[in-house]
């Protein structure tokens, strides 16, 4: 299921708008580049944002999401982009993909934590290793579960209000619903002012230690080359770099 937060194109559209600083995805793309990464798979792409500035330094790149709302939002950003013509979306995830030969696949943001099973996540690592080539690359990033961020979740850290163009103010918070680990549920709410409206999208993430993602990876069939601080986050997210075996 897709949660309303990136699948309605209401709230679609105001992602980029409460997440603006994405600085985080030029030490991603720098570390594709050390992996000298010619093309990409972008799992969970989102709006497209780091498919773009991927696609701006030469790389080709597939970008998938099972969020349509998502991704009209990404092809209309790639119709001002003059790097368009390297992205490619797909609509869907990591189990129905076409055959592909890539040299890297990344998963960025919360991506790695909305696969709630141990037959869910192990799938998505499959469909990823099987779009890789022999000794490409997958990296991602999971939150470490014991800095326990999701004590930050409440209304009076999360709350922001701000004035869209054509949109009028919006403010939006996060709400902690359940903390039942590894599983954390949460809400988000945001009300449009100039309508009243009043639109909530609930998630949950699942919060794997260290050694459970990399026992998953070698049985998916990936060696895990390099676990680094995430840029964003340091000591709260491990960044992880992997290989497909052969």
């Amino acid at each position: 299921m897709v949660d309303r937060i990136f699948g309605d194109r209401r709230l679609a559209e105001l992602y980029d708008v409460f997440d603006p600083d994405r600085s985080d995805l030029e030490v991603y793309a720098d570390l594709l580049a050390e992996l000298a990464t010619r093309s990409v798979l972008d799992v969970g792409c989102g709006t497209g944002t780091f498919a773009l500035l991927l696609a701006a330094r030469g790389v080709d790149v597939i970008g998938v999401d099972p969020a349509g709302a998502s991704l009209d939002v990404a092809r209309a950003k790639a119709g001002r982009s003059p790097a368009a013509h390297r992205v490619r979306w797909l609509h869907g995830d990591a189990t129905t993909l076409p055959p592909l030969q890539v040299d890297a696949a990344t998963t960025t943001a919360n991506v790695a934590q909305v696969f709630l099973t141990d037959a869910d996540w192990a799938a998505t690592l499959a469909g990823v290793r099987a779009a890789l080539r022999p000794g490409g690359h997958l990296v991602f990033e999971t939150r470490v579960p014991q800095r326990r961020a999701w004590e930050e979740w409440t209304p009076e850290h999360t709350r922001v209000r701000a004035e869209v163009a054509g949109v009028g103010v919006v403010e939006t918070c996060c709400e902690l619903l359940a903390v039942a680990e590894p599983l954390v549920s949460f809400r988000w709410t945001t009300v449009f002012h100039a309508d009243g409206a009043t639109v909530t999208s609930d998630s949950t993430l699942r919060f794997r230690e260290r050694d459970e993602v990399e026992t998953s990876l070698a049985d998916a069939g990936f060696e895990v080359v390099e676990v680094r601080d995430a840029p964003d986050r340091p000591g709260r997210e491990w960044a992880f770099v992997a290989r497909r075996t052969a």
